[in-house]
Formats: structure tokens, C-alpha cells, sequence
């Protein structure tokens, strides 16, 4: 019996797919739920199982192939006679090598694509990894753990004055006047973003206001009660959730900043799904906090915490990144001081968070230093009037910086 393995159906939003990677070749026996190709969409990489045990009889696509929903990608063989052969095959194999060599190497562990490539840059052996993943998967951390334990017994054994970090790799300087070019294709993620840049650009008419805020109240709040929180949350506290609970309350203030215009409608939101910017491996990725109104901080800064772990071993879904009804990009982490935001479409907002610099200020007719952050908001004017987007900023501001507003209501 033959077991067909197809594209998985794709989100309505993602056209096709490119074979990233087999894991399996043909004639090599698979077993249940085990990976055999990943498949790479312009938004995250799909992993695609088989349902049984069997033997790989036929693949029809290659690596770089792209693919659509519903396209035979491989045909299983599923039949007594061929998993006994491959089973009778493999035992031998395993006694011939314990016989030749006295000991049977260790089967490598299914690796993403981001992990694959790391292991290749840092020259690791695949045989001496310890898979901590879902069915000993080996996933980026075990790499990392790898690299740190044999860089420490490498310290341990040289000479004290030799006990330095040896660089992973040597970096060859160019030579004078050299004019040097590198021609690579685009990556599906980043050829995507430039596809939905693009279309934000054309069909939204863009604004950008800004305004600033002081983050003394918030970041003595969190002083004061970081140790507590993580001690009985499990996890930091960080600003992030802040402006995800104040972003919801100004959202409830001002219902249009949160719909989204479909055709000649408009799309009112009655939940609030807030997208949070992280940086992955292959490029800005937008992962959703849903239903964020009915969160506490704790579970916002668990759920952000969840997919940045994921956005760097490639292993978010279609339905964490897909949807959102408003957006919050922190490129303050990377020390930008201001700039314009492109809107997420069909949002209708997205908020800008910028890097805390100290700064004089006048208060009270006193010149004080104080930790400033710059905000901007860019919407579309189409929808979000002018006085509306003011006004919105204007509330997280004071909420940020009188958080007990948020309890008041006010």
C-alpha cells in the first residue's frame, strides 16, 4: 500500500511553497509523525510528516522546487513486505557496523533549516548533539550549548596565558581596490515583505505623528517590582507588555484605529489581536497576541517570550502570524531614536517604540533629566483622522506615564 504525502493546504494569504529541505531520501525507511521535507513560504517554514511507517519509494520535487497546495510531494510505501525488508535490512547494517567498528554511531536528529545552517558554519559534528527538542529534535539552544561547553574545556585545557575565545570563523580582509559583488536570490520572507511594503505604500495614504513620553513611572514600576514578579510569574518583566495593555485601552477609546477598511466597508474590530515585531533569523517577523484585552501583563510577557523563542528557531505557525488588528514595532532595541512605521495592511495603525535617552526637560519651570522616549504613529489617513491619531497617542502617553490611570479608567 502507497500513502501519498501532499502540500499541506496553505493559508488564503500564502500562494506557494519551496522545498527547503528532505530529510529522507529514496529507499530510506521513516516513521510515524517524523519530518520528511520542510517546506518554506514567504512567512514561516512548514514541516510536513508522514502519518505511518514506511519506506520512501518516490520524491518528485528537488530543493528550490516550488510548490502548491495539494501537489504530491513523495509516495510512502506503506506495505508489510517493504517495511520488513527495510527492517531486516537496517538490523544487519547495525550489526555489520557494531562488528567493523565495535560501536554503532548515533542516528543524527531532524534539524530545521536555521539550525542545519548553523551547525555547518561552526563545523559542528551532527553525532555529537543532544537533541532537547520534541522527539529529541536538535534545535538552536543545543547548538549553542555545544559551542559554549567546547569553547569552556578548550579554556579549561590551554595554558592561562592562552585562554582566549578562539573567533568562529576567520575573516579575510579584502585586498586594496578590490571591487568585490555578491549576487544572491531573495528569500521568500524577505521577497514578501517587500511585496507587502509595496502594497502598504501604494494603497493606504500614510501619515506619521509623533509625540514623546516619560518613562521614569513605568521603569520605577518595574524596578520595583521586577524580582517579585518574575519570582512568582516565571518570566521578566518587561516594557513591552506595558504598551500592549495601554495600545488596548487607547484601541477601546478609539474604535477606528482598530478596524480596517475592506473594500468600500469598514471592518470594526470587537477583539483586540496585537501584532509584536521580533527579529528572526530570516528577517522581521509579526507574530499575534491574541485577545490581549483579556490578558494579564504576565501572560503578555509569557506569550511574546514564546514567540521570540520561536522566531529565532523558525518554528512559528501560519496561525501565530497570521491576522492582528493592530501593531507595535520597538526599533528602540536596536537603537533607533525615531522613525515613520509602515502600516501592517489591512490595519489601520501601527505604533512606533524608539530607544530611552535621558534628556533635559522643563517641568514645573525646572530643568530636569529625565528617561525620554519618542513615540510615532503612523495610520491611514483614509479611515484615522488627524485629530483622532493625536488624540490616541496622546493617551498612551498619559497612560505610560500615570500608569494608574489603567485602574481608574481614566
Amino acid at each position: 500500500m502507497s500513502i501519498e504525502i501532499k502540500v499541506p493546504v496553505l493559508p488564503e494569504s500564502v500562494a506557494d511553497a519551496v522545498i527547503a529541505n528532505w530529510y529522507k531520501q529514496v529507499g530510506e525507511s521513516i516513521d510515524v509523525d517524523e519530518v520528511l521535507v520542510d517546506l518554506e513560504t514567504d512567512k514561516v517554514i512548514l514541516e510536513v510528516p508522514t502519518i505511518k511507517q514506511g519506506v520512501v519509494k518516490e520524491i518528485l520535487f528537488s530543493v528550490g522546487d516550488t510548490v502548491t497546495a495539494g501537489q504530491l510531494l513523495a509516495v510512502i510505501d506503506n506495505s508489510s513486505s517493504a517495511v520488513a525488508s527495510k527492517t531486516v535490512q537496517s538490523d544487519k547494517a547495525d550489526v555489520d557496523q557494531s562488528i567493523n567498528n565495535s560501536v554503532v554511531s548515533k542516528e543524527v536528529a531532524a534539524m530545521s533549516p536555521s539550525v542545519r545552517k548553523m551547525v555547518a558554519e561552526n563545523s559542528v559534528d551532527e553525532r555529537q548533539l543532544v537533541g532537547s527538542g520534541k522527539d529529541g529534535r536538535i534545535i538552536k539552544k543545543d547548538v549553542e550549548k555545544y559551542l559554549a561547553d567546547l569553547t569552556d574545556s578548550e579554556a579549561d585545557s590551554a595554558p592561562p596565558q592562552q585562554q582566549t575565545v578562539v573567533p568562529k570563523a576567520e575573516i579575510k580582509p579584502m585586498a586594496s581596490g578590490e571591487r568585490l559583488e555578491r549576487r544572491v536570490p531573495m528569500t521568500r520572507l524577505r521577497a514578501r515583505i517587500a511585496e507587502r511594503l509595496l502594497q502598504s505604500q501604494s494603497e493606504a495614504a500614510i501619515l506619521t505623528t509623533f509625540n514623546e513620553v516619560n518613562m521614569k513611572p513605568v521603569m520605577e514600576l518595574r524596578s520595583r517590582y521586577k524580582e517579585s514578579f518574575e519570582k512568582r510569574f516565571g518570566v521578566r518583566l518587561g516594557f513591552m507588555s506595558f504598551f500592549v495593555q495601554v495600545c488596548v485601552e487607547a484601541l477601546k477609546r478609539f474604535p477606528e484605529i482598530n478596524a480596517s477598511i475592506d473594500g468600500g466597508d469598514i471592518v470594526y474590530h470587537g477583539f483586540y489581536d496585537i501584532g509584536v515585531a521580533v527579529s528572526g533569523p530570516n528577517g522581521l517577523v509579526v507574530p499575534i497576541v491574541r485577545d490581549a484585552d483579556t490578558l494579564s501583563i504576565a501572560e503578555i510577557e509569557q506569550s511574546i517570550v514564546d514567540y521570540a523563542n520561536k522566531a529565532m528557531t523558525n518554528s512559528l505557525s501560519i496561525e501565530d502570524i497570521t491576522g492582528g488588528t493592530f501593531t507595535i514595532s520597538n526599533g528602540g532595541v536596536f537603537g533607533s531614536m525615531l522613525s515613520t512605521p509602515i502600516l501592517n495592511p489591512p490595519q489601520s495603525a501601527i505604533l512606533g517604540m524608539h530607544n530611552i535617552t535621558e534628556r533635559a526637560m522643563v517641568v514645573d519651570g525646572e530643568i530636569i533629566v529625565l528617561p525620554m522616549m519618542y513615540l510615532a504613529l503612523s495610520y491611514d489617513h483614509r479611515l484615522v483622522d488627524g485629530k483622532s491619531a493625536v488624540q490616541f497617542l496622546v493617551t498612551i502617553k498619559q497612560l505610560l506615564e500615570d500608569p494608574s490611570r489603567l485602574l481608574l479608567g481614566i
